[in-house]
């Protein structure tokens, strides 16, 4: 009986791993994962670059001096002046007028819920070409404007066209497609905290305005950063519409300029490098925020932004464990 007790005792599965399983995990080492797929790709992606490059160099028509002459020069200059007011300033009356639409989308007055989600599907539903179109020809449809008592007297009044020029049309338009698409944004970083959270909030004491502040925008801003990020460089590619109805941007500038001389590809080139630099530090921007913002998520050490680039950048392949002398 003691025999049969003996032999249970050894067969359960708190069985300590033998000596050679131990020296067998000692002697793993690293075998790198063979895929020749990911080479191919990464051939291929050097050999177009190459050629990208070649031809960047070799092909006269780029005319590079006439870029370098018309890249800092005064025109250009004051576009690239305008594009950057013009898109703060959208930005900042869009997310104005998008917190407020927000706010209302989530009230429990069902009118202002179905108001704001009437404007925001109608302005989004339409291309932002056609609505600065449409604000420019504004004067065609309503020659004259006027304030005061609805159905009742006016209190002022002033002809359309003296107040909507260019400028004023294209910040209209695009200030109002701006404030759809922050409405949601913001709707969706909002509706990404726990209510649990504003709950436990509320039971402490803090008042609506305190938890909103201290609770729920903490947590919401994680998400909301990133894609106001990707609005902002859109925007920022956006303002090159307003050239269309002739307001002197970086590409309307550039425009204006090629229209007088005919050299097309270097000016276009121009706009090209502004916008990419402009981007570039958006980007850079952008990066840096969402890592502030998301601290308090972090797993790992803080990675710096050429790391990150590296990192995702990198042509090295991943590695797995495999006994020493095993087949990769």
């Amino acid at each position: 009986m003691s025999q049969v007790l003996a032999d249970r005792v050894s067969a359960t599965p708190n069985e300590q791993p033998s000596e050679s399983a131990t020296d067998g995990l000692v002697g793993a080492r690293l075998v790198t994962r063979r895929r020749p797929a990911r080479w191919v790709a990464a051939a291929l992606a050097l050999v177009l670059a190459a050629m990208l490059v070649n031809t960047l160099i070799t092909n006269p028509r780029f005319e590079w001096g006439v870029v370098g002459d018309y890249l800092g020069s005064s025109a250009i200059l004051r576009g690239l002046v305008l594009t950057l007011w013009l898109t703060a300033a959208v930005m900042v009356s869009g997310y104005v007028l998008g917190i407020g639409l927000a706010a209302l989308r989530l009230s429990d007055n069902a009118i202002l819920r179905t108001a704001s989600f009437g404007f925001v599907w109608l302005v989004r539903s339409v291309p932002p070409l056609v609505q600065l179109l449409f604000w420019f020809e504004i004067a065609s449809l309503y020659p004259r404007l006027s304030f005061g008592i609805p159905f009742g007297p006016e209190f002022v009044s002033f002809q359309t066209a003296h107040l909507f020029s260019a400028l004023a049309a294209a910040y209209v338009a695009l200030t109002i497609d701006a404030a759809a698409f922050a409405s949601e944004i913001i709707r969706g970083g909002l509706l990404s905290v726990d209510h649990g959270q504003t709950e436990a909030a509320s039971s402490i004491g803090l008042s609506r305005w305190r938890t909103f502040r201290r609770v729920v925008l903490p947590q919401a801003m994680p998400s909301i950063i990133p894609a106001s990020g990707n609005m902002l460089i859109g925007m920022l590619k956006a303002t090159s519409l307003v050239s269309v109805i002739a307001v002197q941007d970086l590409l309307g500038a550039s425009e204006l300029i090629y229209n007088d001389n005919f050299k097309i590809i270097p000016l276009l080139l121009v706009a090209t490098i502004w916008y990419l630099v402009l981007t570039t530090l958006l980007s850079i921007g952008q990066f840096l925020l969402e890592r502030h913002f998301a601290r308090g998520k972090r797993r790992g050490p803080t990675r710096s932004l050429p790391t990150v680039w590296r990192d995702s950048l990198s042509l090295l392949p991943h590695r797995r464990v495999a006994k020493a002398g095993g087949a990769a």
